[in-house]
């Protein structure tokens, strides 16, 4: 019988590890606070003294809708408009800022034996072993 992956690792290691590699990526995920910065005042992108907000991008984005709904084989309008949604996406994604809240060093370890102990059994259980009674 075959065991993780097609080899003769063991599948007890490799469920061990798969469930050790969850619990330590859920526990340091739940330890990860997002936030974020973006408003319509907020500075997306600088050219030499002048900031352009992410409310000035919204006037091209309005140009080139309107456009679009005046004649939609209007390709200005179509540049306008993706262009804009492209710089305000790019600009919200830019704003995310993600902060580790504080823990003890004990659950700092836990967090870590368990993610990087998990990947580690997950790994071997994937390599092909000697069978059994014969030297490596």
């Amino acid at each position: 019988m075959r065991g993780a992956g097609g080899t003769r690792g063991g599948v007890e290691s490799f469920l061990l590890g798969l469930s050790m590699m969850f619990a330590g990526g859920y526990l340091l995920l739940q330890s990860i606070k997002v936030t974020t910065v973006f408003s319509m005042g907020y500075g997306l992108y600088r050219f030499g003294g002048m900031t352009l907000t992410s409310g000035m991008v919204l006037i091209p984005m309005f140009l080139g809708v309107a456009m679009i709904f005046w004649n939609a084989r209007n390709w200005l309008g179509w540049v306008l408009a993706l262009g804009s949604l492209i710089a305000l996406i790019a600009g919200v994604i830019a704003s995310v800022q993600f902060h580790i809240i504080h823990m003890s060093l004990f659950e700092f370890l836990v967090i870590l034996v368990l993610a990087v102990g998990g990947t580690a059994l997950f790994a071997r259980s994937l390599m092909d072993s000697p069978p059994k009674g014969q030297k490596s």
